[in-house]
């Protein structure tokens, strides 16, 4: 973020507003602390804050500090449409272009708010009137750490925000593993730990809190996974059935794709999980090394992200959507050595 736009923040901040925070839709543990983080610092700061989501998030981020604040876009849909129409600030965290919010995405084309995004995803779309667009940063949540410094209330950051950015920097971070991790990141974990992160807890609530259902399904993904030794690739798939038949609910196949890569020689993981009620295949895809699934999902599969962390979808069945990746492979042979 450039000084000119941080001190139109700064001037924008300085007198009281009606603020709408907003993360993609599915939101994960990073959009959720992102989120959550800058909610309890706009709070704090006496600003009238909301965060509407697109829809549901998973059981195990429902413990952070003001969940329980959430609106949720598909269930309260009136309350919220009338929130958007009356704020003056919109925030916009972990996404950039306004597809990933689905069934808000009109909404917020017709709102008269000033748009402020947060992301550190590639190619940003061109809708906020202010930008913090920074495809280097490990994950949101270390941007709204940055984003609070910039603004020169880094002293503010409480035990509430800290737990809510440390969460996202974890799971975005795979745990401090990712490349995107940097001694700046470590630094701001540890900063938050000396703020009231409790780095320990935050483990075991977002890690550690499986039910037999996720783990039975976990067995059956494993069980599918597919290795192609010449392409040094791994992918899952999970039908509908299986979905059904070990009683899945919503994050519950978080991380499974990551498992891929923990074979030794694999440098592409991917996972295929149906969704019969959208009627599409929704995909993520893993890398190590220079192979950019963020340009493989963009170019094939209708999406993007990261370099080595994307997603995407297919309108065809399952079993056409595994055969025609497989078909793509050795067209990317040379780039999948590992």
């Amino acid at each position: 973020m450039n000084l000119q736009q941080i001190e139109a923040t700064k001037v924008i901040l300085s007198s009281p507003q009606k603020i709408v925070i907003v993360p993609h839709k599915n939101p994960d543990g990073d959009a959720m602390g992102s989120t959550l983080g800058l909610y309890h610092y706009l709070k704090n700061r006496g600003q009238e804050a909301t965060i509407i989501s697109p829809n549901d998030y998973p059981k195990f981020l429902k413990w952070m500090p003001g969940h329980e604040h959430v609106v949720n876009f598909e269930k309260d849909t009136l309350h919220a449409k009338q929130l958007i129409s009356e704020a003056t600030i919109i925030f916009t965290l972990d996404f950039n272009h306004l597809g990933r919010i689905d069934q808000m995405k009109p909404f917020l084309e017709e709102a008269k708010a000033t748009f402020i995004m947060i992301d550190h995803h590639q190619a940003p779309g061109d809708y906020a009137d202010l930008m913090y667009s920074d495809v280097s940063m490990s994950s949101t949540c270390e941007m709204v750490y940055n984003f609070i410094e910039f603004l020169g209330h880094k002293d503010q950051i409480n035990s509430d925000i800290a737990n809510c950015l440390y969460t996202g920097i974890m799971t975005d971070t795979g745990s401090f593993k990712f490349l995107s991790t940097t001694s700046r990141t470590h630094r701001i974990a540890a900063d938050l730990i000396d703020k009231g992160a409790n780095n320990t807890q935050i483990h075991n609530k977002v890690f550690d809190t499986n039910t037999p259902s996720r783990l039975h399904l976990l067995g059956c993904a494993l069980k599918n996974m597919v290795i192609l030794e010449e392409y040094h690739t791994a992918y899952i798939t999970l039908s509908q059935e299986e979905l059904d038949g070990n009683h899945y609910k919503k994050g519950d196949t978080e991380g499974f794709v990551n498992y891929g890569l923990t074979l030794d020689g694999i440098c592409l993981a991917v996972i295929f999980i149906e969704n019969k009620e959208d009627g599409i295949v929704k995909i993520s895809f893993r890398s190590e090394g220079d192979f950019s699934v963020n340009e493989f999902a963009k170019k094939h599969f209708q999406g993007g992200g990261h370099t080595n962390a994307a997603g995407g979808k297919s309108d065809v069945s399952l079993e056409d959507t595994a055969a025609y990746f497989v078909s793509l492979l050795d067209n990317y042979k040379e780039q999948l050595k590992a």
